[in-house]
C-alpha cells in the first residue's frame, strides 16, 4: 500500500486508493488458493503485469460500480476515489506494482510472462529493503495526502 499511498499523495484527483488496496487483496487471492491447494509454485500467471493489470481494471471497475452506492457514506477525502476514471487508474497500477514489487522478493514471480521468463529478485539485502522502501512511502504518501486535504 505504501506505493499506492505516495501515488494518491502525489496525485490526490487522479488515482483512487481504494482500487488499489482493493487490487492488492484481489491479485494475493493467487497465492492464498494455490497455498491450500498445497501447490509448490504460489505465484502465476496473475502475478505478472499483463493479467495484474487487467485484475486491476476488473478492481477499479467494481469500485466505481459498487462505490456509487455507497458513497454518502464516505469520507469527502474519499469520495473521489469513486470516480471511473481514478478508480480504473488506480486500479491498474496497483496490479502493475503489485507483480513489479513481487517479482523483487519472491522467486515463482514471473512478471513479464507470457512475453518473457525472467528472475528479477534482488539479493537478501535488497529483499529486506523492499518493504522499508514501502513503508517509507507510505508514511510520505499518507502526510503528502492530508497536507494535499484540499485538492482531494
Amino acid at each position: 500500500m505504501g506505493p499506492g499511498l505516495l501515488l494518491k499523495g502525489t496525485w490526490p484527483r487522479g488515482v483512487s486508493i481504494i482500487a488499489f488496496g482493493a487490487t492488492q487483496v484481489a491479485v494475493d487471492c493467487e497465492p492464498l488458493y494455490r497455498h491450500f491447494r498445497h501447490e509448490s509454485r504460489l505465484h502465476g500467471p496473475i502475478h505478472s503485469v499483463l493479467v495484474g493489470g487487467a485484475v486491476g481494471l476488473a478492481t477499479g471497475a467494481l469500485v466505481w460500480i459498487l462505490g456509487r452506492r455507497w458513497a454518502g457514506r464516505l469520507p469527502a477525502a474519499l469520495r473521489r476515489d469513486l470516480d471511473a476514471d481514478s478508480a480504473l487508474l488506480g486500479g491498474w497500477i496497483g496490479g502493475v506494482s503489485h507483480a513489479l514489487l513481487d517479482a523483487l522478493v519472491h522467486h515463482d514471480v514471473q512478471p513479464l510472462w507470457p512475453f518473457a521468463h525472467t528472475d528479477w529478485v534482488l539479493p537478501p539485502a535488497g529483499i529486506a529493503a523492499v518493504p522499508v522502501a514501502c513503508v517509507i512511502a507510505g508514511i510520505a504518501g499518507a502526510l503528502l495526502w492530508a497536507a494535499r486535504r484540499d485538492r482531494a
